[in-house]
């Protein structure tokens, strides 16, 4: 290796993607200003998906701009399950210091080369995994979805609202379970009955898409819900939810909560439709893994796990829906948050992450 690597300690996190290819990074890189290289393989979703991928690259990128010991970061998409061992291993032969794996669906093969190349940093977001020389980012979402799915259920004049998925996997379907509760919390506490469409979270059963970029299937999906009735749809497909808020009639017969990075932010153009988001803090959790490698000498690994409780997850502001949403749904936001951290309610799913 032509750079000595280094392993980020737990401790010293504290509390805290271009166009899409399928092959492997090439052998030499172009960053520039420090030597100390941070590299990105996103899953099949691509970088470009206004959500997951793109969330992860912007921590990257941040990381660089913080520090000028870091050099351009660089990144690859994965145009298939088969390019992940051959893109992670290019960076591996690359010199990259610290080896970012985008997804759970890249766990498998993060575990087998990272234990090919023990001493080579990896990290990965939305799955925990064992090897020393792995750092794990997960995250919460249920938490900021059950917010959302209050809010949704508060919000809607139909009594309909919606949810649908890319794959029917965990970092999926912790959203979509903590919506549906959310929406119940709601029908508990006000006497009401709002149905949730795309979803059944006992039988773990529910819509996708089968990938996250197919954006006329997530257009299907919620053509499909608006015609029995749905005026508030959360797509958590990544770049296939596009097909939601692209819409013609998004942000008139229904509105759209967008998921993983502020939608206003990275979709702007769809911002009229996007009445929240429910946000996991990829960017600060990948930012800060970085810097701390690039700091340390601890040959350790670690893990964060993002909660309401220290902002790795959240709920973006309302935006051009401020003055639509009630104060009184606003305040029951305010105080639902205050009794998830302090324990009074226990939003749970099977696809919480355990550490």
């Amino acid at each position: 290796m032509g750079r000595k690597h280094r392993f980020v300690s737990v401790l010293a996190i504290g509390a805290i993607a271009l166009a899409a290819c399928g092959d492997a990074p090439d052998d030499e890189g172009d960053g520039g200003g420090g030597d100390y290289l941070a590299c990105m393989v996103t899953d099949v979703g691509g970088i470009d998906d206004r959500s997951f991928n793109e969330s992860a690259w912007n921590g990257l990128q941040a990381a660089s701009a913080a520090n000028d010991q870091l050099t351009e970061p660089e990144n690859v998409s994965s145009g298939a399950e088969g390019d992940y061992v051959p893109n992670l291993t290019g960076y591996v032969d690359q010199d990259c210091d610290f080896i970012l794996a985008v997804g759970g669906l890249m766990a498998e093969a993060t575990a087998e080369v990272a234990a090919a190349n023990p001493e080579q940093q990896f990290g990965i977001v939305d799955a925990s995994l064992p090897d020393p020389n792995v750092y794990s980012m997960q995250f919460d979402t249920a938490q900021a979805a059950f917010l959302a799915g209050y809010l949704a259920a508060g919000y809607s004049e139909t009594g309909v609202v919606a949810t649908y998925g890319g794959l029917n996997i965990p970092p999926v379907t912790i959203f979509m379970d903590g919506f549906a509760d959310g929406v119940a919390h709601y029908n508990e506490t006000n006497d009401a009955d709002v149905r949730v469409l795309g979803w059944d979270k006992e039988a773990q059963e529910g819509s996708f898409t089968d990938d996250f970029q197919d954006q006329a299937a997530g257009r299907a999906l919620s053509d499909n819900f608006v015609s029995q009735d749905a005026d508030v749809i959360m797509p958590v497909a990544g770049g296939a939810g596009l097909g939601t808020a692209s819409a013609p009639g998004a942000g008139e017969e229904y509105v759209v909560i967008w998921v993983d990075v502020d939608g206003c932010v990275s979709a702007e153009q769809y911002c009229p439709a996007f009445l929240t988001t429910v946000v996991k803090n990829i960017p600060d959790a990948v930012q800060e893994a970085v810097l701390a490698s690039a700091g340390t000498e601890e040959l350790d690994n670690g893990s964060f796990l993002g909660t309401l409780e220290n902002e790795g997850v959240s709920l973006a502001p309302y935006h051009e829906f401020e003055d639509q949403i009630s104060e009184e749904l606003k305040t029951d936001i305010i105080d639902l948050q205050a009794d998830i951290i302090d324990g009074t309610i226990t939003v749970t799913s099977p696809a919480q992450p355990t550490g």
